[in-house]
């Protein structure tokens, strides 16, 4: 006789779940909740904790947004390398019940003092640094946004980041890397040392993480709101810690610090309607791209993967939307950003032209100003998008140097997730603490950013948002949501997200294809390609006289994170497989 095998309880709801769950179009993905559907509600983020975060609020009577916020407190908790309450970012939210779409930037951003304007606060290469924290907004952003239009009370929502500060979570194998990868860092603060080097040694998968400090102020937040965070002794210590390390920052520029509530971007694009913050985020770039991609008809091409036409014409594309990105950037409170002219299909058209400029030289930026002064079009004219640039041309930034991103190397750990709920809200939340660990200041419990390093000679200057690369964009078809896509990766976001996008939905791919496949990313004079494209696209890239780049399909490469609703009524969440990110839904 056979003897019979006891089911573990995971492999028996597994069972149980797959026989009832629709059948997906393609085989599930090959690792733990990379590709999950459902019906009622859905989360997809960069660690398991955090989705299944977003799952319980979901399924206790939250919306939305009251979900945004128990997943982005909880991925404080579990991704601490790449993102926190200390850090900054901004929102994307369709109401779908109103009928109408909002934005927040809560990115963070430099205080009053003139010095601020005067300092490359990159230059100060050591392991902590104190000038490269920017006063943090992810905090005053997401509360602002519960208070806007969460449902569930306020500590219900932050409920399971302090559960999982306060009794622990599985060290998952990216935060063992990054733990590793930043050890200088870690070891020249003894507080943070004790607990991400234990006993001298990088933190491990399996390893069981208790943040007590963090526990302490994340319910001191649900009890007592943003007040807990931005004034009485909490501040005070961040402000004291930040300029006994050379910061300018002031107590009152930490206690007034104000999210900006703005009118989303907005595109028609296809037969679909893209919507993103609007600059200093970086969500134009990726509107731009889409559109240049229809305006050159790349969707009747085939896929990226086998066709090297696309590939070609995708790449492209990118460099074109860059090339103007570069040119037309900055704080739009300060300086002349034509960010509706940038996302006007009609902008696209003059530039379609570029996108088969051979590599070698530098695009020159167009002239997105007449597409500036049109009115919304299609999808667009109802929702009162975000309008024409209020200060013009003549206050453009004038000079723009060779760009870095984030500020240092190229590298960015950086944190997105998208949520569905039952009633079809949607929210896309991207938040960083810019380069690994942040600036290295470790205070009550969390790290601070390194958002004052996204300054260039052009844009650096006191009581401003840094310009940066993060773009989370909602997708409708008619008044419904289709799409909540975003990434991590600095650099790679605007390319990553573009990538998914219009195979997804230009293409028609599964998510869980268009996001697992293959991406491209242009640089100077050359372009990173991941493993997987056939032979002849990697052909056609050296033919055109591309210096082609490995890039190995890891955390660098852009971390996805998406859901998108079928027409028949399903949710799929897809997590990106170069991180630990998990979908979540029900």
């Amino acid at each position: 006789m056979t003897p019979r095998i006891a089911l573990a309880p995971w492999a028996a709801t597994l069972l149980l779940l797959s026989g009832c769950a629709p059948r997906a179009a393609v085989a599930p993905a090959p690792a733990f909740a990379k590709r999950v559907e459902g019906g009622n509600g859905m989360v997809a983020a960069s660690h398991p904790d955090a989705a299944a975060a977003g799952r319980e609020i979901l399924q206790a009577g939250g919306n939305a947004i009251d979900a945004a916020v128990a997943v982005a407190f909880a991925l404080g908790v579990v991704d601490p390398s790449q993102t926190g309450i200390g850090a900054g970012g901004g929102l994307v939210f369709w109401n779908r019940e109103a009928g109408r779409a909002e934005a927040m930037n809560f990115y963070s951003r430099t205080g009053s003092d003139p010095d601020w304007g005067r300092v490359d606060t990159a230059a100060a290469r050591r392991p902590i640094n104190g000038r490269a924290a920017g006063i943090p907004g992810m905090v005053a952003g997401l509360l602002e946004a519960h208070a806007q239009w969460g449902r569930l009370p306020r500590a219900r929502a932050i409920a399971p980041a302090v559960r999982l500060a306060r009794d622990g979570f599985v060290v998952s194998p990216l935060l063992a890397r990054t733990t590793e990868s930043a050890r200088a860092k870690l070891e020249a603060d003894s507080a943070a040392a004790a607990l991400f080097l234990p006993g001298g040694q990088a933190l491990r998968p399996g390893d069981r993480l208790v943040q007590t400090q963090l526990a302490a102020t994340l319910q001191a937040i649900a009890d007592s709101g943003p007040s807990a965070f931005y004034r009485g002794g909490r501040a005070v210590r961040a402000v004291t810690r930040l300029r006994g390390l050379g910061s300018a920052v002031t107590l009152e520029d930490w206690q007034g610090y104000q999210p900006e509530r703005q009118r989303p971007v907005c595109s028609p694009w296809l037969r679909f309607t893209l919507l993103t913050p609007p600059p200093s985020l970086g969500g134009v770039t990726v509107l731009e791209a889409l559109n240049l991609l229809a305006a050159v008809g790349a969707d009747t091409l085939g896929s990226p993967t086998t066709d090297p036409r696309t590939a070609l014409t995708l790449l492209g594309a990118m460099r074109v939307a860059g090339a103007d990105r570069g040119r037309w950037q900055g704080d739009p409170a300060h300086y002349g950003v034509p960010a509706r002219g940038l996302a006007n299909p009609s902008f696209a058209r003059t530039r379609a032209g570029q996108v088969g400029a051979p590599p070698g030289g530098a695009i020159p930026a167009g002239d997105p100003w007449p597409a500036d002064a049109e009115p919304p079009a299609g999808g667009c004219a109802g929702l009162e998008p975000w309008g024409a640039s209020v200060l013009g041309r003549d206050r453009a930034v004038s000079r723009v140097p060779p760009e870095r991103e984030d500020g240092e190397d190229g590298a960015s750990f950086t944190s997105h997730f998208s949520v569905v709920d039952a009633e079809r809200n949607a929210v896309g939340v991207t938040f960083t603490v810019g380069v690994l660990f942040g600036s290295g200041v470790y205070v009550n419990g969390f790290f601070l950013n390194s958002g004052a390093n996204n300054f260039n000679a052009s844009t650096r200057g006191p009581s401003r948002f840094g310009s940066s690369t993060i773009a989370p964009t909602i997708i409708l078809e008619g008044g419904d949501v289709r799409m909540v896509v975003g990434a991590a990766g600095s650099q790679y976001i605007p390319t990553s997200v573009t990538q998914v996008t219009f195979r997804t939905l230009a293409l028609g791919e599964d998510p869980w294809l268009a996001i697992a496949g293959p991406r491209v990313q242009p640089g100077q004079g050359g372009v990173e390609v991941e493993p997987g494209f056939a032979p002849a696209v990697y052909e056609a890239l050296r033919g055109r006289g591309y210096r082609v780049v490995t890039r190995i399909g890891d955390l660098m490469f852009g971390g996805v994170h998406a859901i998108v609703a079928t027409p028949r009524g399903t949710l799929v969440g897809v997590a990106d497989p170069r991180r630990d990110g998990a979908a979540a839904g029900w």
